[in-house]
């Protein structure tokens, strides 16, 4: 249930990539304790806007702000809007060799404690979120990413999530490549995480992912804009009649790619 505390504010925002517009004004809050799903077809701009909030160099917001927890966000580099409190589970994690999967998390969480912090209830914090995502012990000396599948991937994801305790959680596709057991564990991992001091932003193409984690609100994003909201019944319509009735409702100015 929200507090109806602005968390995350996006005022007109636009963003380029390589210089072409993908994202053509968005406006958008999600206050503390609420679930927001943004959907859309391929090519909508959806995972353009999740990068661009995180500060991925190479998609530029060109006009409008972003403010967490009241501050804007546009001038910070993309480790600074983390310890800000900002998080993103990408939908393709990269894998890094030679970084252990408990040597990752104990880096990110000091980064975010700051450099003199107490450390000492790590082991037992790195374990009891691992056996929470039914995450084996084994992976915890495997290098990240290295050799896992998309659920493990998505798993360690969730983890991170866990582990950092972010006031905002944007999650790219994070039910992508998962089969019905991983889907069920990861949607575990995200309910039990949010409470009514953080958010969530959830990027998917599918309702199953709101099968588990229930949105407050839906946002359709097509051609660069939201051109439609509404509540969780949103999304089954999504389901079953696509998106192509969307474009319709709008006049046919927004296209399905």
């Amino acid at each position: 249930m929200s507090s109806h505390t602005p968390l995350l504010v996006l005022k007109d925002v636009h963003v380029e990539v390589e210089g072409k517009e993908v994202v053509a004004g968005v406006s958008l809050t999600i206050n503390a304790g609420e679930t927001h799903a943004i959907m859309g077809p391929n090519g909508s701009g959806k995972s353009s806007l999740s990068n661009a909030l995180m500060g991925h160099p190479s998609y530029k917001i060109t006009r409008g702000d972003v403010s967490l927890a009241g501050r804007s966000i546009l001038a910070m580099s993309a480790d600074e809007r983390s310890r800000a409190g900002l998080f993103l589970a990408f939908q393709y994690p990269l894998a890094i060799p030679g970084v252990t999967v408990a040597n990752f998390m104990r880096t990110a969480l000091m980064a975010h404690r700051g450099k003199d912090a107490d450390m000492s209830d790590f082991r037992k914090l790195f374990k009891a979120e691992m056996a929470a995502l039914s995450i084996d012990e084994k992976f915890a000396t495997r290098y990240v990413n290295d050799g896992f599948s998309g659920g493990e991937k998505k798993r360690i994801e969730i983890l991170q999530l866990s582990m950092l305790q972010p006031k905002m959680a944007i999650l790219d596709e994070t039910d992508s490549g998962l089969d019905i057991d991983a889907l069920k564990t990861v949607s575990q991992g995200i309910n039990r995480f949010h409470n009514k001091s953080n958010g969530i932003l959830l990027v998917t193409h599918y309702q199953r992912l709101l099968d588990y984690v229930k949105p407050d609100f839906v946002h359709v994003m097509m051609s660069g804009q939201f051109v439609k909201s509404g509540g969780a019944e949103l999304a089954l319509k999504l389901e079953d009649l696509g998106y192509d009735w969307v474009s319709e409702e709008n006049g046919g100015k927004v296209t399905v790619k």
